[in-house]
């Protein structure tokens, strides 16, 4: 276009005009980034690539500048969040592999495939081929012969399966959950929800950076303040989730009903929720603090209660969001920012 030369000057005058009125500091920091980026053109030709120290230094910059966005060029701010994530990952890798290794050894393939047959040929239960083990000279617990037995395939006539039970109880049940969240600083955040089943309701969300029983109690009372519909509260196996926690979820009508070990597709609601939030925000943000990460959170719970459509609810939202029908000819469709413009609401709007 030909007023884009005269576009780029003004904005390189303004910007040089902005910069009088800088602190020391921000210009400092002004310069060591541009002159970084211009090391990288220069020591990386012909294309630039930016090495570990280059990134973990626009890691650096992320957090302890508010203006690293306007003055990085060559790659997207994106990129620096998926950095600083990878680093997070390495960090906590790194911190839980040094040292000695813990954790009982492996079970031999021996002694796997002697427990398989003599399972297979006598129909025994774990008891007794512990004591034929035993016999045998094998150190290994009962536990462990139970845990490695073959699984014997389930009567479908027998009792409702799980999917049936959250069918039919889909409008008396919640769950509650935690999910994790790593800080600027390689810290971890705690996540807590309450999510109701049949419209997809969240109920209750908060976050702490040390969860305990205690604390867990104070947000179910938080969350069920008065008399609920809700019946039956499914959890995990997390140890959080103690005897002191399902006797106030009793106290309060609700019978807590746990899943099965290792088994998070049997709370796939909870499950889905913490999968959107971290698609929809936590993906692309980096998280300072606790207060910050609460925020951020309440409102995406915002988005998500009143404008985020679902399939399981027929593409409508956990509120509710009646159609709106088109008012006039002229009218056209605006875009409403949501969550700081990560996402958005489609509305009517008539023409002027």
């Amino acid at each position: 276009m030909i007023f884009s030369p005269f576009l780029r000057l003004l904005k390189t005058g303004l910007q040089t005009l902005r910069s009088l009125f800088q602190s020391r500091k921000e210009l400092a920091l002004e310069n060591l980034a541009l002159r970084q980026q211009l090391a990288i053109y220069d020591h990386k030709q012909p294309r630039p690539r930016m090495s570990t120290p280059d990134k973990l230094f626009w890691v650096f910059m992320s957090r302890s500048w508010s203006r690293w966005k306007e003055i990085l060029v060559l790659v997207d701010p994106d990129t620096v969040v998926r950095w600083h994530q990878a680093g997070f990952r390495l960090f906590w890798r790194w911190k839980a592999n040094r040292g000695k290794k813990i954790g009982r050894p492996p079970t031999k393939a021996e002694i796997r495939n002697l427990i398989r047959k003599m399972a297979s040929e006598n129909k025994w239960g774990a008891p007794r081929i512990h004591g034929e083990l035993l016999k045998l000279g094998y150190k290994i617990d009962q536990a462990t012969v139970s845990r490695l037995m073959p699984r014997k395939p389930r009567d479908p006539k027998q009792g409702q399966s799980w999917k049936t039970f959250l069918n039919n109880h889909s409008d008396v049940i919640a769950a509650m959950d935690f999910f994790v969240v790593p800080t600027a600083t390689f810290g971890l955040l705690y996540g807590f929800f309450v999510i109701e089943h049949g419209r997809r309701k969240i109920l209750h969300f908060n976050v702490t950076a040390n969860p305990t029983a205690n604390w867990v109690i104070q947000q179910l009372r938080e969350a069920f303040p008065y008399e609920t519909s809700v019946k039956y509260m499914i959890m995990d196996r997390d140890s959080i989730f103690s005897g002191i926690v399902r006797n106030t979820l009793l106290s309060m009508g609700i019978k807590p009903v746990r899943i099965s070990a290792r088994n998070p597709a049997e709370n796939g609601i909870a499950e889905r929720w913490v999968g959107s939030v971290r698609r929809d925000l936590l993906d692309h943000m980096i998280v300072l603090n606790e207060r910050y990460l609460r925020r951020l959170v309440r409102s995406y719970v915002e988005y998500y209660q009143k404008d985020r459509t679902h399939l399981s609810l027929a593409k409508d939202t956990p509120a509710g969001r009646p159609v709106t029908p088109r008012p006039t000819a002229e009218a056209s469709v605006v875009a409403v920012p949501r969550i700081g413009g990560l996402h958005h609401r489609y509305e009517w709007q008539a023409a002027a």
